[in-house]
């Protein structure tokens, strides 16, 4: 039986904005859009959530906005709505007032999904979703909990230009679980995130940004727990204003705890970019369950077929967010803002991000939410990420993002991935992304950071795993190894897997040093993924979303030297650059000849020495080039940069020698070796006349400096940019990355 009404004297009409539970210091409003319901219950439950005391039915209705103000809740009031209406799947209503409801703004959670017939709206047993079903299904779902939102931040968000930022991509818990320094209750938790142990080894590392994977409240699949396992990436919302509690260390605080990581990370110098899944949620199609929006207004929140009994599918979960209709928009706005504002996160990479720019006759760039964001003067001081595909009608759009927004770079990884392997006719593409995909991204005054560089990310193989196995090994799933992609451009150079074989593994480490090197040298924006830097491998799994266990955490002890010798490697190419404007400069290289100050800003050269030609291009076996970076031909706005040091980059994935000619270079008296894959050690900057053959080994790159000509009187800015170079190399020499365990 129901709880009783509660007085209406208790209760005052309130106010319809802002939107969900907002505590003054005296009361709670609660205001929750529907724009077809006939009645919502605020229902009231003990601390808990266990048992349901009282519900309450709001009083106004307001431009579609139901609401009221109980003076008596207080923060951690814990509360859930039932919202009353037609049950009319033809007509694309799900309205059941015997399922309790999540505030669609809830901002923190108790409890978790527990998997019962109830949670259905319909009779799940017969598998007709016309059924209704009169379960109550209280006991089963997770319910909000009533913040305050009060936090001294010490500082802002921090704002690294995007020219000097470095992403590396984590999972809060993959992270941390295995970290040895940790102590157990920290583990896998964001105040584990936010320990020294952590920030001071991403700041010793050299990255700027960290990207999270998802943190907002999801559910674990019902079909995944039946075989043990578990939604570990969280691309599954149901709240997206409410971080998991799953990643608190005190999970009814995790809004606070959120913070202080967040404070953590900014005073440690980095950033915090959150991965968010606005494109769907955790309801699933007609069959799924009602947990929140399906409940409280279907035919709002979901973009619904001609018959509106089904969903529309274009994002591979069962239904996709409508973000044609206004306060559904205004709910995805308002949570940026509010992650961004009250969680003082520093931007965000949006999950097929497709899908947000597609109006009902598609995909447009200047869609309505890209307009929202660009004209909101929070979310367009941010750094917006997008994934620019999904599996609805026209959902590849990389490089189509409107001005404002970075881009995940596929065709980055895949032709780098291809190159290293040994991939016939590669050069034209890999000259293309080397120079930040110009031909993707170069229109509507871009910059190089728009395109996000990447080989590795928490969706398919790691980079050591990239290396290891020419097949996906995703048995664990138990699915057959059905899942996951088969496109993976691997190789395992002789051996499927872990070896013990010495010339394999270095074979392996070699490759992986010549893609992070290329990585960290190209324009654009590099992102790594977590645990690449220290040869990470998931057994082969390219698909661990389900895989909340040892397979996805990073491994720090079974690192070993090796790793941790990668670890330092990949310091040092981010020392090298920092201390090299060059590589992070805001112009696209296009190769024209300026005839200004009689230079090319980037020279393609055979290992001849020698201008690379057309025929030279077409050449399908042509797998070693050199790349020329000219200092005098850089530039910032229009005034010309002398202080930039020109670079000689040579990549040669062939498998055997090949003697490259050094090419003469005005201004400078020889060449000075800084990288070399196949001696990731070496710190004698011996150098090399104009006109030597070098010996460039096979499956290798090496990095060159023009050392400057001295002048008698003073130091040039070419000198000193040298200097700074030379010194960059000399310190990663000499510091060591935190691991913190040691």
């Amino acid at each position: 039986m129901p709880p009783s009404s509660a007085r209406r004297s208790r209760l005052s009409e309130g106010l319809p904005y802002p939107l969900g539970a907002t505590w003054d210091g005296l009361g709670v409003n609660f205001a929750l859009f529907s724009a077809n319901a006939t009645k919502v219950e605020l229902c009231l439950f003990e601390e808990g959530g266990r048992r349901e005391v009282e519900r309450i039915a709001l009083p106004e209705y307001t431009d579609e906005v139901w609401h009221g103000y109980l003076p008596d809740a207080r923060p951690g009031t814990v509360y859930g709505y039932r919202v009353h209406g037609p049950y009319e799947p033809s007509a694309g209503h799900r309205f059941n007032p015997n399922k309790l409801l999540i505030d669609p703004y809830a901002k923190q959670m108790i409890s978790h999904i527990e998997w019962n017939p109830a949670l259905f709206g319909y009779q799940v047993e017969s598998g007709d979703d016309t059924t209704f079903d009169e379960r109550d299904s209280a006991p089963y779902v997770m319910k909000a909990s009533v913040v305050d939102t009060a936090f001294t931040w010490r500082n802002g968000r921090r704002r690294i230009p995007w020219e000097n930022t470095v992403v590396y991509e984590a999972h809060v818990r993959g992270l941390t679980k295995r970290h040895p320094a940790l102590p157990e209750a920290l583990r896998g938790t964001y105040a584990g995130l936010a320990s020294a142990e952590i920030t001071g080894y991403l700041g010793s590392l050299g990255v700027s940004t960290v990207e999270l994977l998802p943190v907002h409240t999801f559910v674990d699949d019902s079909y995944l727990l039946d075989k043990g396992l578990k939604n570990y990436w969280g691309y599954n919302t149901i709240g997206f204003f409410a971080p998991a509690r799953r990643y608190a260390a005190n999970a009814d605080f995790a809004f606070a705890e959120f913070k202080e990581m967040v404070a953590h990370l900014h005073d440690a110098g980095l950033e915090v970019i959150l991965d968010v899944v606005y494109n769907h949620t955790a309801e699933g199609n007609e069959l799924g369950p009602t947990l929140s929006f399906k409940g409280i207004d279907n035919a709002s929140y979901y973009r619904l077929a001609p018959e509106p009994r089904h969903y529309i599918n274009d994002t591979g979960t069962g239904n996709t967010v409508n973000l044609s209709n206004s306060r559904v928009l205004q709910m995805v706005m308002d949570s940026l803002r509010y992650w961004a504002n009250d969680m003082r996160v520093d931007g965000f990479r949006f999950d097929l991000a497709t899908i947000l720019a597609r109006e009902p006759h598609g995909f447009h760039e200047d869609g309505r939410f890209l307009d929202a964001c660009r004209q909101d003067p929070t979310l367009s001081q941010v750094k917006l990420i997008a994934e620019p595909w999904d599996i609805g009608p026209g959902g590849y759009q990389v490089g189509r993002f409107s001005p404002g927004w970075a881009e995940w770079n596929d065709r980055y990884r895949d032709t780098v991935r291809a190159y290293w392997r040994g991939d016939d006719g590669k050069l034209p593409d890999l000259a293309a992304r080397l120079s930040a995909s110009a031909d993707l991204f170069a229109k509507r005054g871009r910059k190089p950071w728009a395109s996000i560089n990447f080989v590795a990310a928490h969706d398919g193989f790691t980079l050591n795993d990239l290396v290891s196995y020419n097949d996906k090994h995703n048995e664990a799933n138990g699915e057959d190894n059905r899942d996951g992609h088969s496109h993976n451009l691997s190789a395992n150079y002789g051996v499927e897997g872990p070896t013990d074989d010495p010339q394999i593994r270095a074979l392996r480490f070699i490759q992986m040093r010549n893609i992070l090197a290329t990585l960290l040298l190209s324009r654009g924006t590099p992102m790594l993924l977590g645990g690449d830097e220290i040869a990470r491998s998931q057994g082969g799994n390219n698909n661990s979303y389900c895989q909340d266990n040892e397979i996805s955490w990073v491994d720090w002890e079974g690192a070993g030297p090796d790793g941790r010798a990668q670890a330092e490697f990949v310091r040092k190419l981010l020392m090298i650059r920092r201390a090299l404007p060059m590589l992070r400069r805001g112009r696209f290289l296009t190769g024209a000849y300026d005839e200004e100050i009689g230079v090319k800003d980037v020279g393609w050269l055979t290992p001849a020495g020698e201008e690379m030609t057309p025929e030279n291009w077409e050449d399908a076996h042509g797998r070693c080039i050199g790349i020329l970076l000219d200092g005098r031909a850089q530039e910032t706005g229009i005034r010309r940069v002398g202080d930039d040091s020109t670079l000689l980059i040579i990549t040669n994935a062939h498998s055997e020698v090949v003697p490259f000619t050094l090419p003469t270079a005005a201004g400078g008296s020889r060449w000075i070796k800084l990288l070399d894959t196949h001696k990731p050690d070496d710190t004698a900057l011996a150098g090399s006349a104009f006109g030597e053959r070098y010996e460039v080994p096979g499956r290798a790159l090496l990095l060159f400096v023009l050392q400057p000509e001295r002048t008698p009187q003073r130091a040039t800015a070419a000198e000193r940019s040298f200097q700074r170079v030379v010194q960059a190399v000399e310190e990663a020499a000499l510091k060591a990355v935190r691991f913190g365990f040691e």
